[in-house]
């Protein structure tokens, strides 16, 4: 598989998919794609009227980023028939927003599995935040407010382990609420099956045939059952996560 699962999209005061432009770039030069179906079910745009209207916002915002970069894109809400898109696709992006909104879309339009089966066979498949996540095996260890109740919390599982975005190791001053480590403890508690990637702003994991690698800016912090958390540095092989 090829997978560039990032954490989030934008850094504090840069302009949108700032960051991982270059690691966008090189991904798509690596794997000799130029066009790009695009998920935007995580987007719901407040000043939008409909979701319809919300997705050609979110569509026309990545646009505007992929085409300095050489690349086309086109969302699936556009599709008539979505499924065909995904066979048709040369690489696939999701973006982020709400996750439970993603995987209920996902989920009504059959594109888990059919994705899922795509990316195995190797199709290019790039996330952020919730596009992330709904590469794991279930959405939750999201961040988000469930807007919307999915069928099922299961998701594509093409890596076998957790991912949560935009990770902060303590809370912001004044907040009396659990600590992202502490939620993460608690999920471990009832799931110790399964590892937690705790990907900080600035970061994301690029899955290929050679392994798994932690890129970017700022360190990951790795959570499991009954073991201290770990950190491990940008550059570092992380590929026994695969075997999780």
């Amino acid at each position: 598989m090829n997978l560039l699962l990032i954490s989030n999209s934008t850094n504090y005061g840069e302009p949108y998919l700032m960051w991982p432009r270059p690691y966008i770039k090189e991904f798509a030069e690596k794997h000799g794609f130029r066009k790009v179906l695009f998920i935007p079910y995580a987007g719901i745009s407040l000043s939008s009227e409909s979701l319809d209207a919300s997705y050609d916002v979110y569509e026309m915002r990545v646009k505007e980023v992929f085409k300095e970069l050489g690349l086309e894109v086109e969302s699936i809400h556009r599709k008539k028939n979505p499924l065909n898109a995904v066979f048709e696709a040369q690489a696939i992006a999701v973006g982020g927003g709400n996750t439970f909104h993603l995987v209920y879309q996902m989920q009504k339009n059959g594109l888990m599995q059919a994705i899922a089966e795509r990316v195995k066979g190797g199709l290019p498949y790039m996330g952020w935040s919730a596009g992330s996540n709904v590469a794991c095996p279930t959405l939750m260890t999201t961040n988000d407010m469930p807007i919307i109740q999915p069928p099922s919390f299961e998701c594509m599982g093409l890596i076998p382990f957790q991912i949560n975005p935009h990770y902060l190791d303590k809370n912001p001053e004044g907040h009396g609420g659990e600590t992202r480590e502490a939620r993460i403890e608690e999920f471990l508690i009832v799931n110790p099956h399964l590892a937690v990637a705790g990907l900080r702003e600035g970061t994301l994991l690029e899955v290929s045939c050679k392994g798994i690698e932690l890129r970017g800016a700022r360190p990951m912090r790795l959570f499991r059952a009954g073991v201290s958390p770990q950190e491990f540095d940008p550059g570092t092989d992380i590929s026994f996560l695969l075997e999780s």
